[in-house]
């Protein structure tokens, strides 16, 4: 009996000190889910610890931080996503976001340009790049943007189109 509770208490250590990347990205996208944010961030965190190259962790990770309105914490998480795989439109996008909270609109228009070379389908993205043109005095293509964002599917273009392209 001994040896059985002895053998089933290891058991139950080394499957907690076993926990694979994938396990504790796994936990932190249920904790994303249900808005836990600060918990979603430590276990990608821990994800990244197990595996330095995951690529999701880190660009989850930026997002999960951009929430929290750590830009400058998200700025570093998308900076190493596009490190480790530099065709990752979400992650342009994402780094777009960041910088155009930081009012850097000459890199949103270019982060949002590579989202584009990348998802020629990502409104997102133009509906974005068209803010940053409205902001540096470029209505040409604020409303170009605007009208491919549109064309795309996007309604807060619509919005942003009647409001800035008159």
């Amino acid at each position: 009996m001994k040896h059985l509770l002895l053998t089933l208490f290891f058991m139950v250590t080394c499957s907690v000190w076993s926990q694979s990347a994938n396990d504790y990205f796994d936990k932190a996208m249920k904790k994303a889910e249900t808005g836990n944010t600060k918990g979603a961030i430590a276990d990608y965190t821990k994800a990244i610890s197990k595996n330095p190259k995951f690529v999701e962790a880190y660009q989850n990770r930026g997002v999960a931080k951009f929430k929290l309105n750590d830009l400058q914490g998200a700025l570093t998480d998308f900076n190493k996503t596009l490190e480790l795989d530099d065709f990752n439109s979400g992650a342009y996008s994402g780094r777009a976001n960041v910088n155009y909270k930081l009012m850097n609109y000459p890199d949103v228009i270019k982060d949002c340009t590579m989202s584009i070379s990348i998802n020629p389908k990502d409104y997102v993205a133009y509906n974005l790049r068209a803010l940053a043109y409205n902001k540096s005095g470029d209505k040409k293509n604020c409303c170009k943007d605007f009208s491919k964002a549109i064309e795309l599917g996007s309604q807060s273009a619509i919005k942003n189109k009647a409001t800035f392209c008159k």
